[in-house]
C-alpha cells in the first residue's frame, strides 16, 4: 500500500472525490462526475489520473465502463 503522503494533491483529490461520492451514492462516479468534483473539464486529464491511482492499486476498475471506479481494500 502507498503512503498517503506520497500522493500528489491531484491524486489525494480525486482519490477524495470517489470516495465521497460513493459514500453519497452508493456507486462508482462517471469521469465526468469526478472531473466536475476535482475542476477538471477533460475527461482525458481525469482518466490519466484514474489510471495512476490504479497503477498504485488504490483504485480498481472494470474495463473503461461507465462507473466502473471502485475503491480498493
Amino acid at each position: 500500500m502507498i503512503r498517503p503522503d506520497a500522493l500528489s494533491a491531484w491524486q489525494e483529490a480525486v482519490l477524495r472525490a470517489i470516495r465521497d461520492w460513493i459514500a453519497e451514492t452508493g456507486e462508482g462516479p462517471s469521469v465526468r462526475q469526478i472531473g466536475g468534483r476535482v475542476g477538471l473539464s477533460s475527461t482525458s486529464s481525469v482518466a490519466y489520473r484514474l489510471g495512476r491511482l490504479e497503477d498504485r492499486g488504490l483504485i480498481s476498475r472494470i474495463g473503461r465502463r461507465r462507473r466502473s471506479c471502485r475503491l480498493s481494500t
